[in-house]
């Protein structure tokens, strides 16, 4: 999670005070040191975070998706069974979203796009064409 490297930032002055004071440095490498760079990698399958394309891990989590989709369409296409896949994206539909088009599913559910009151009915009457 990204407040810790945030908090350790905070507190670099006073570690770097702390080694100079302990002689753990030298003055020269506190003063080269004096300043901290952190980059943050957002870690997410959820693809919610604003300003980047596709978060680490989103794609990955898609391929699985495809793999367990494949595998669920052979076994539904065997049976004559209609299958309801869940995936994870918390409040955030994209996984579901790409998953569906990339599958063709019939019916995707998504956070972002509430269904309608009637979906159920809808649902059975796309079910028994």
């Amino acid at each position: 999670s990204l407040p810790a490297p945030d908090t350790f930032r905070a507190e670099w002055s006073g570690l770097l005070a702390e080694l100079l004071k302990t002689g753990g440095i030298t003055g020269e490498e506190a003063q080269r040191s004096s300043y901290l760079n952190i980059v943050g990698m957002v870690g997410s399958i959820d693809n919610d975070f604003c300003g980047t394309d596709m978060t680490i891990g989103t794609d990955s989590a898609l391929h699985r998706i495809m793999e367990i989709v494949d595998a669920i369409t052979t076994t539904a296409q065997s049976h004559q069974r209609t299958f309801v896949l869940e995936v994870m994206g918390r409040h955030c539909g994209y996984l579901a979203l790409i998953t569906a088009l990339a599958c063709g599913a019939d019916w995707v559910f998504i956070p972002e796009s509430p269904p309608e009151d009637d979906w159920e009915e809808h649902l059975c009457r796309r079910l028994a064409e």
